[in-house]
């Protein structure tokens, strides 16, 4: 079973989702650690209330991001973790955990990226008009929501509804979406190896969530 930390700044709703999904064993991962980077902030009670050790810190506390993430890195491996999943962590990835765990980070995003990236993308494409936005899994890099994209799931739109509804039905994929995209990548190695030996053929993960 894969080592999995979790980055949150906020109220750490996929945090719990992730968690249930653990508990109910329908992600192969145990939830080794919560990173936030807000003390005070209601994922670290959740946190406490699931027996999942915190590191949370206050980066004003440290003379730069290699600082602080180098004493994050050490969290980690002290840890054994394996991947890290963000989940509403507000901050750019730095390159010392980026080199760390070069492709085994990925963020959950309420958009369909490359549209709305960035704060507030719920807002961004309510007051934009649009059809429908809705919910990506991506690869992290050092940009901003730029991360190769993993798997989308769009959310319509609906005319005149409030901003409350929308929120609530992207949530509610998104509870739904990062713990199964997560259960494919941390035995994806294996399952791609088995593929290409049985039959030769390779999907994508977003086909096999289909």
């Amino acid at each position: 079973m894969k080592r999995l930390a979790v980055f949150a700044s906020g109220s750490g709703t996929n945090f719990q989702a992730l968690v249930d999904a653990a508990k109910r064993g329908e992600l192969p991962a145990d939830i080794a650690l919560l990173v936030c980077d807000r003390p005070g902030a209601k994922v670290i009670e959740r946190a406490g209330r699931e027996n999942v050790p915190a590191f949370v810190f206050s980066p004003k506390d440290y003379p730069s991001k290699a600082a602080f993430e180098t004493e994050i890195l050490r969290e980690l491996k002290e840890r054994q973790v394996e991947w890290i999943a963000l989940a509403g962590y507000m901050r750019l990835i730095g390159p010392t955990l980026l080199s760390a765990y070069e492709g085994k980070i990925v963020n959950i995003h309420p958009s369909l990226l490359p549209a709305f990236p960035g704060k507030d993308a719920i807002g961004q494409a309510y007051r934009a008009g649009v059809s429908e936005t809705g919910v990506t899994v991506h690869y992290v890099d050092e940009g901003m929501d730029t991360g190769p994209v993993i798997a989308q799931r769009a959310v319509p739109i609906v005319p005149g509804e409030p901003i409350e509804a929308l929120e609530a039905r992207i949530h509610a994929v998104e509870h739904e979406l990062y713990p199964a995209v997560l259960r494919m990548l941390l035995g994806e190695k294996e399952q791609q190896e088995e593929r290409i030996e049985n039959d030769g053929s390779e999907t994508s993960i977003d086909q096999r969530l289909q």
